[in-house]
């Protein structure tokens, strides 16, 4: 995971859901917390959160958000209650916490043990009744996004794309930190199988972006787009539409596990 942490400490994951396709992706994301979690005051671990995006808004919903990273310059970064620590062995104890975002981990443990292991532990610290949301990347992601914005047939990505799509083992050996960092890619239909054999219900699976992060082909026309507050409407309605289309999934940059412990 060094390389993984590395990664993060020369590139910060702080702006990435200000901007660009990241507008969606976070709109999307707290319209299905919102959907699920109680209206009442909750105890929530942000695992894998970055510098805390998704705990500082909980927290300012009147939740009691903790974040948990890998990275300690995340952690630093962080506006809310923070530790580092690793998403397959928690501090925290047995049935303390409401819910567990794990909106990051999944990426980055390539092995389906260790990704069951993260589910489990967040199991372990649910109290009963108590929610997981795991996000995951979709396999198809870094073909569509190669196509987007034109890099597909580069010499040293076009490797990369090809195990990408056969195992979705993503191994960035070009040293361009815009080629991302060790990661693994994901069926929809496998987050589900790993959220199940955590021993979690699970409740649904969705696509966050759906095929809407499309919408005006750059990322630059997409923020003009979601700059529009009658287009922005729009694309919320056109991805919640078709969340649970079975198309809409392969063609959505990320998914959403939500699952009852």
């Amino acid at each position: 995971m060094q390389d993984v942490v590395r990664f993060y400490s020369e590139n910060p994951d702080d702006a990435r859901l200000s901007s660009g396709w990241g507008l969606l992706e976070f709109a999307r994301s707290q319209e299905i917390l919102l959907r699920h979690l109680p209206s009442r005051p909750c105890t929530i671990l942000d695992v894998g959160g970055g510098t805390g995006v998704y705990a500082e808004w909980l927290g300012g919903l009147g939740h009691e958000a903790h974040l948990i990273d890998l990275t300690p310059a995340h952690v630093a970064m962080a506006r809310a209650p923070a530790e580092v620590g690793d998403a397959r062995r928690l501090t925290w104890s047995d049935a303390s916490v409401d819910a567990v975002l794990l909106l990051g981990p999944l990426y980055h443990l390539v092995e389906r043990e260790d990704r069951v292991q993260a589910v489990r532990e967040a199991r372990r610290v649910l109290r009963p009744g108590g929610l997981v949301f795991a996000a995951a990347i979709c396999r198809f992601a870094p073909l569509l996004g190669s196509l987007v914005e034109g890099f597909f047939d580069e010499p040293g990505f076009a490797p990369l794309l090809a195990r990408d799509l056969v195992d979705g083992q993503h191994r960035n050996t070009t040293g361009d930190p815009r080629r991302f960092t060790t990661a693994y890619f994901h069926r929809p239909e496998e987050l589900a199988a790993e959220m199940r054999d955590a021993g979690l219900e699970l409740l649904e699976c969705v696509a966050i972006e759906g095929p809407c992060w499309l919408a005006g082909g750059s990322r630059a026309e997409f923020e003009a787009c979601w700059a529009d507050p009658r287009r922005r409407a729009s694309l919320l309605e056109l991805a919640r539409a078709v969340e649970r289309d079975p198309m809409a999934l392969a063609a959505s940059p990320h998914v959403m596990g939500v699952a009852r412990a």
